[in-house]
């Protein structure tokens, strides 16, 4: 049963772009980093991001993988890793099944808070759309190939995709100039590493007519936009207790990633989740359908990727100490 009581750490950004140099934007800056580095996570109000625009993407991506199958799978690209256009269902496995750190944490956990047992890939469809600006050269072209438009939403797809990606991309840049300034370092260390990278906006959808009933698990899950259907649940790295994650209208949640880890020598631990179908979920479910009767039955996730450029060294950074033996000096496109 995950805990309801805990609010993960808040971060005002707008504190931070109004002046960066105020007292207040520091202390908020010196809050950012103790909150990835205790949970791995936090929510983030950003005064650029709007519900409107959150919305009009929801409509879009529910609009869209409410498509046939097989229309959809035109939109797939498999010889490029699916790391553009469209993943069916089932394709995807959750990292946690290969991750020995993402296992050991599991086996702490108490029974009722342990993540719901599932073998094998998620149910979750996803869509990448690339965000920002692509290298002139890469030696990892797959990572940067061409983007995919879904050929019945050609007139506003790249519009819309690229106004909501935008918000997220700035806010979770915002953040890592925060941390960066957080744990001692220049504001510019970490968004500068950041530069050309692979970032993705990456909205996962399940099906809920088809995957709707309760402890149905739709992702063994870097950002993520407020979903309109509950059931996401993390674990803080302080802690084995199971946490619902709600984000409050006008914020997003910020979760710590594989590469953040790398850089900070496992200060900060990326962090996992699980999305699964609840009674709070099903309850919205029925909601909907009375209040939306016309509305696809798909629970969108609008996670974004953000990445260190494919072509950088990804290694502890000086204020960090890390096992070199676990973070090696390593390619970030060979790491993704």
């Amino acid at each position: 049963m995950a805990n309801t009581s805990f609010i993960l750490p808040i971060i005002n950004l707008g504190l931070y772009i109004n002046d960066k140099n105020s007292t207040k934007a520091i202390e908020e800056c010196k809050k950012t980093a103790n909150a990835l580095r205790d949970y791995g996570a936090l929510l983030v109000k950003d005064p650029r991001v709007t519900e409107e625009d959150n919305a009009q993407f929801l409509d879009l991506i529910e609009d869209y993988f409410a498509q046939p199958f097989d229309i959809k799978l035109q939109d797939a690209r498999p010889e490029f890793g699916y790391q553009v256009g469209v993943t069916p269902e089932f394709t995807e496995e959750p990292k946690c099944h290969r991750d020995p750190h993402c296992q050991d944490i599991i086996a702490k956990i108490p029974a009722s808070d342990k993540p719901l047992k599932f073998e094998g890939p998620d149910p979750k469809w996803r869509f990448f759309w690339r965000i920002g600006d692509q290298p002139k050269q890469t030696k990892f072209p797959r990572l940067n190939a061409d983007p995919v438009i879904p050929a019945a939403f050609k007139n506003e797809w790249p519009k819309i995709m690229n106004t909501w990606g935008t918000q997220l991309h700035q806010a979770v840049l915002g953040i890592t100039e925060m941390a960066s300034v957080g744990f001692g370092m220049d504001a510019n260390t970490l968004p500068d590493m950041t530069k050309y990278g692979p970032h993705l906006l990456a909205p996962t959808a399940s099906d809920l007519e088809k995957f709707g009933s309760i402890g149905t698990v739709l992702a063994g899950l870097t950002i993520h936009g407020k979903s309109r259907f509950p059931g996401l649940n993390i674990w803080p790295r302080n802690g084995t207790e199971k946490i619902a994650v709600r984000v409050p209208d006008g914020h997003l949640l910020v979760q710590a990633g594989k590469q953040l880890e790398w850089l900070t020598g496992g200060e900060v631990m990326a962090g996992y989740h699980e999305v699964v179908v609840t009674e709070d979920t099903i309850k919205t479910i029925e909601k909907v359908k009375i209040t939306r009767p016309d509305r696809p039955l798909w629970r969108i996730s609008s996670t974004f990727f953000l990445h260190i450029a494919s072509d950088e060294l990804l290694r502890p950074l000086k204020p960090f100490r890390g096992d070199p033996m676990q973070y090696p000096p390593t390619l970030t496109g060979d790491q993704t």
